[in-house]
C-alpha cells in the first residue's frame, strides 16, 4: 500500500489541490451554480489530455522513437505514432464522459448529440459563465505552471518514456468519470451542491495522494519482464 501513496507533493500537486478547493469555496459561500463548475471539470478532462500530447512532443524530440509493445512482441515506432494512438484512445474517453455528462446537464442546447459536444468544446465561453471561465483560466495555468516546473525545467523529460507518459493520465481519468457521471445524477435532483464537497475531497485525495506515476512504471516494468 505504501508505494502507491506519494511520499511527498510536488509543486504541480499543490497548485492543482488549490484550484480544486476553489469550486467548494464558489458554491457554498459565492452562490455559484454546480452545473458550471461540472461543465469546467469536464473541459478539465480535455486540458489534461492536451497537456498529455505536449508532454509526449517534447520526450519525442529527444528520444525520436520508443519501444511499443504488442501481443508479446516488441517494435521501435516513432513518438508522433503514441501521440496519435493517445489522441485516438484518449479522444474515446473524453467523448463518452462528455456525452453522459452534457445530456444530464439539463442545459437543452447541450442535449443534442455529438454536434453539441464539437460546439462546447470549440465554443466553451458560449456555456460558462464569468466565473466558470476564470476557474478554467486557472486550472489551464495550474496544469501549465506544474508541467514547466516539473517535468520541462527539472528535465523530466529526457528520462521518462513515451509508454509511461502516454498512459500518465488515465489513472485520473478515469476517477474522474466516475466522479462527474456520479456527480451528474445528483445535479439531476438537485443534489449538487452537497455533491460538489464529495467530488472535490474524493478528487483531490485520489488524484494527488495516490502515486499513479509509480503504479504506471511498475506496470510497464512487470509487463517488460513477461516479454
Amino acid at each position: 500500500m505504501k508505494a502507491i501513496l506519494k511520499r511527498h507533493l510536488t509543486f504541480s500537486d499543490i497548485l492543482l489541490i488549490a484550484a480544486n478547493l476553489v469550486p467548494a469555496w464558489g458554491v457554498w459561500l459565492m452562490g455559484w451554480d454546480a452545473k458550471q463548475i461540472f461543465l469546467v471539470y469536464c473541459l478539465e478532462t480535455i486540458i489534461i489530455g492536451l497537456y498529455n500530447i505536449l508532454q509526449m512532443w517534447l520526450i519525442t524530440l529527444v528520444k525520436k522513437e520508443d519501444e511499443w509493445s504488442n501481443g508479446g512482441s516488441s517494435t521501435m515506432v516513432s513518438g508522433y505514432f503514441f501521440m496519435l494512438f493517445f489522441l485516438i484512445h484518449y479522444g474515446f474517453f473524453v467523448f463518452i464522459q462528455t456525452t453522459i455528462f452534457l445530456n444530464m446537464s439539463g442545459i437543452p442546447s447541450l442535449r443534442m448529440g455529438p454536434l453539441s459536444i464539437i460546439e462546447f468544446i470549440t465554443h466553451p465561453t458560449k456555456y460558462l459563465s464569468g466565473y466558470a471561465q476564470w476557474l478554467l483560466v486557472f486550472f489551464i495555468a495550474a496544469y501549465g505552471l506544474g508541467i514547466l516546473k516539473d517535468f520541462v525545467i527539472n528535465g523530466a523529460y529526457r528520462e521518462i518514456s513515451l509508454n509511461e507518459q502516454m498512459f500518465t493520465p488515465y489513472g485520473r481519468i478515469i476517477i474522474q468519470q466516475f466522479v462527474v457521471i456520479l456527480g451528474s445524477f445528483f445535479i439531476m435532483f438537485g443534489g449538487g451542491k452537497v455533491f460538489i464537497i464529495i467530488f472535490v475531497i474524493v478528487k483531490i485525495l485520489v488524484e494527488f495522494f495516490i502515486n499513479f506515476k509509480k503504479m504506471i512504471e511498475d506496470a510497464v516494468k512487470k509487463k517488460s519482464l513477461k516479454q
